[in-house]
């Protein structure tokens, strides 16, 4: 059974689905839909053109869906999507996308968003990620599975971050993170490790595990020649690892921004 508080506002033509509870003061849009399971505590304001999986949970005073941050912003039509199981805590900010991208900001399943998280326009947040306290993502910034963002930690526009990555706190991020490595620093982050402890909570094998550490170390040295020619060589030598295949493709693919190495 649904629950809405009375002094809660959920405007004509918004859609609440089965076994959902709205808080006190929250303030629902006419073209925001919530699935089944949803819960808003008090306070939180839900805007434009924006869709909640199941199960996702939303604390106080969180803001999603309102206009992007963007002055290039001119009211276009775009969406935000975010999946089923999230927990997005207090006073989280998640905007919808822009015309400079396609449109959509969306966000995956299971990701937890703690106090203070901002998610700018346009962003693509893969499952299972953890955003620890007022870290936060620019705008166009794709993060895949299984990430870990520590306290106060930011993401430049366009960068892109690995999957099974761990950005440590305070760490300002302006180049794409390599899957599977740990970035920290106290103002550019650079690779500091492969992220071992996340690897074997995950349930990697000892063989993957090394493979990894290997074809990073060799990616990121620079005295092993040209960067073409360093990820030839961990081609060669380690790219029957479906993990290091993984990096393979990341790296690869076109950057907007370059490698943290």
């Amino acid at each position: 059974m649904t629950y809405i508080h009375p002094t809660a506002i959920i405007e004509d033509g918004a859609t609440i689905g089965e076994q959902c509870s709205v808080g006190a003061y929250c303030h629902v849009g006419k073209n925001v839909t919530l699935a089944s399971g949803v819960q808003l505590h008090s306070h939180v304001c839900i805007a434009g053109d924006t869709t909640i999986g199941e199960g996702t949970e939303i604390y106080p005073f969180a803001s999603i869906g309102s206009a992007p941050q963007d002055l290039k912003y001119a009211g276009e039509k775009s969406r935000l999507i975010i999946g089923k199981n999230n927990t997005i805590r207090e006073q989280v900010t998640i905007n919808p996308g822009t015309a400079g991208d396609n449109l959509e900001t969306r966000i995956g399943d299971n990701n937890l968003l703690m106090v203070g998280v901002h998610i700018a326009h346009d962003s693509q947040i893969g499952d299972h990620c953890i955003f620890a306290n007022n870290s936060g993502t620019a705008g166009h910034v794709v993060v895949e599975d299984h990430v870990v963002m520590g306290f106060m930690a930011g993401v430049h526009q366009f960068v892109r971050i690995g999957a099974h990555s761990m950005i440590g706190a305070l760490s300002f991020v302006g180049q794409d993170v390599l899957p599977f490595s740990t970035v920290t620093s106290e103002r550019e982050a650079g690779v500091a490790s492969v992220n071992l402890i996340g690897m074997k909570r995950r349930g990697f094998d000892k063989e993957s595990i090394n493979a990894v550490r290997h074809a990073t170390a060799l990616l990121t040295d620079e005295t092993q020649g040209q960067w073409q020619n360093r990820i030839d060589s961990v081609r060669e030598k380690y790219g029957q690892c479906t993990e290091v295949q993984t990096i393979l493709d990341f790296v690869t693919t076109d950057s907007a921004r370059g490698f943290t190495i």
